[in-house]
């Protein structure tokens, strides 16, 4: 697989904004407008974190109406974040360690 395909999904990523968009998705989907005040953000700013998240196809959309809903396209975005919290435990825990020697 490509190095920039892959740099390229950590670039999607690589946004606190756009994180907090995929563990609030976790419970499932979701429209702009519940979306917004979980993120003390404006409609215009989360609807292009959104777009980015999207062109790397990790969220899809549909409509409802005139709301456009959102939803995680591949479940192992989880398993990503779940392993970079488990690595920042873990240099945390060898940091403590370490200082307490």
């Amino acid at each position: 697989m490509g190095n920039q395909l892959i740099s390229n999904l950590f670039k999607a990523l690589a946004h606190p904004t756009r994180i907090q968009i995929v563990k609030l998705l976790r419970n499932g989907e979701m429209c702009v407008c519940e979306i917004m005040p979980n993120l003390d953000s404006e409609q215009s700013n989360t609807s292009q974190h959104l777009t980015v998240l999207k062109n790397q196809g990790i969220v899809e959309s549909r409509k409802d109406g005139s709301k456009v809903i959102y939803s995680i396209k591949n479940k192992e975005v989880y398993e990503m974040i779940d392993l970079c919290e488990a690595i920042i435990l873990r240099q945390i825990e060898d940091t403590k360690s370490s200082l307490l020697k």
